[in-house]
């Protein structure tokens, strides 16, 4: 099992999906599945991927703007198309007008800004005809998305099964031993397969003796009903959880993965953007119960990030700036019924968390048994005053006054000191 602090104490990171659908600007790989484009056309893309501008150390600056801890990019989506120089298949990045293995500076790139280093690894290729064309939680691809010579399951050519976990285990390989120590492996797809025919547990054992201290999310082997609450610590090391699924009710490390957009990757007509104060929320939300946000954007082909990414990703960052206290090795804070809104705690430091302006200028706290020291501003470290009774017959109760030339205008966080216990 990997060691998962430095995951819960980050709490925030950024993903990225680039590849060849981001050519025409469209979703990574699913398309596929719906029929709206066929494989030869797909594999066709080939020809316009020629990232100009791609800048990794650009990338890892933005990452740290935005205040995030670790960065996962896709290595490899559904599609099959590999960013490395994979000596197992030609349909990669080298082998594009790019010219060159785009993973080894992305690596260095982040290692070298400070932050941890992730990698997405799609578990279905759905470009080798090795891979059976199975069903999928969205469809099976039709046959003008299928490989020549498409098989459809296992049963009906196990030998080719085995060559292709032959295959994937290869590159597996090279990421996970050509590029020094990677932080954290990003499995999707499992869905398509049982841990038994993925092979699971040896899989996961040859990876750890490739990176001992990697920790891979629990998408080997996901939970049939969506989110899991526990995890097998043989295959995986925390839970992943994605967009509006809710928050998994669990102790274990957890992931929330949402994308600025609709989608997850680059697409020109996709304008339903998230604001920057949406995306502060579900990372409040997801700290006070004690969850990590996955912030996730499509850089287009020729490697820039759009506008409306970088400005809400600075936006956020500025936010962090004055309140990471409150997120950075923070957890669960109080439950609702004691305060209305999302609380998050870091040892005997509490904090509260206002969106919009309290009624009556304070807000109320209920059932809190420890004495407050301090109560300030985090964002600027005003005093704020307070009222706290703490009585056995007639209850607890503490009243902070919040005035309004104080507000943070995304989330005012009440910092307060509690009496050590």
């Amino acid at each position: 099992m990997g060691d998962t602090t430095w995951f819960k104490e980050a709490r925030f990171g950024l993903m990225m999906h680039w590849g060849l659908y981001s050519v025409i600007g469209i979703e990574a790989s699913w398309p596929l599945v719906h029929g709206e484009i066929s494989y030869a056309d797909y594999a066709a893309l080939t020809a316009g991927f020629n990232p100009t501008h791609y800048d990794p150390a650009a990338w890892a600056a933005l990452a740290t703007e935005a205040g995030a801890r670790y960065v996962v990019l896709t290595t490899k989506h559904h599609d099959g198309f590999a960013l490395w120089e994979t000596k197992l298949s030609d349909f990669s990045a080298p082998h594009t007008p790019a010219g060159r293995d785009l993973i080894r500076p992305y690596v260095e790139a982040v290692r070298a800004a400070g932050l941890k280093v992730g990698l997405y690894f799609s578990l279905p290729d759905w470009h080798t005809a090795d891979y059976p064309v199975t069903p999928t939680p969205l469809g099976t691809r039709p046959e003008k998305a299928q490989p020549p010579d498409a098989y459809t399951s296992i049963a009906a050519d196990p030998a080719r099964w085995e060559r292709y976990l032959t295959f994937m285990r290869g590159q597996l390989e090279e990421l996970l031993t050509q590029y020094g120590q990677i932080d954290l492996l990003w499995f999707d797809g499992g869905w398509e397969h049982t841990i038994e025919e993925w092979r699971g547990y040896e899989l996961v054992e040859q990876i750890r003796a490739w990176q001992p201290h990697i920790i891979i999310n629990d998408r080997l082997n996901p939970s049939p009903q969506g989110v899991a609450t526990t995890l097998d610590h043989g295959l995986s090391d925390y839970v992943q959880c994605e967009m509006a699924l809710p928050a998994p009710q669990t102790e274990e490390a957890w992931e929330r993965a949402i994308s600025i957009s609709d989608g997850w990757s680059y697409k020109p007509a996709d304008y339903n953007y998230k604001s920057s104060a949406t995306i502060i929320r579900y990372l409040v939300d997801g700290v006070s119960e004690n969850g990590t946000l996955l912030l996730d954007f499509g850089p287009m082909a020729d490697g820039r990030v759009q506008g409306e990414f970088t400005s809400r990703l600075r936006v956020v960052g500025e936010w962090l700036q004055r309140n990471g206290g409150s997120i950075y090795g923070a957890g669960r804070g109080l439950p609702q019924t004691s305060y209305g809104g999302p609380s998050t705690r870091n040892g005997e430091m509490l904090y509260l968390h206002v969106f919009g302006s309290p009624a009556q200028g304070a807000v109320e706290v209920r059932d809190l048994t420890e004495r407050v020291l301090e109560a300030t501003v985090l964002g600027s470290g005003r005093p704020l005053e307070w009222e706290q009774q703490i009585n056995p017959y007639f209850g607890t109760h503490l009243r902070v006054h919040l005035p309004a030339a104080y507000l943070d205008p995304y989330d005012t966080v009440i910092a307060l000191r509690l009496a050590p216990q």
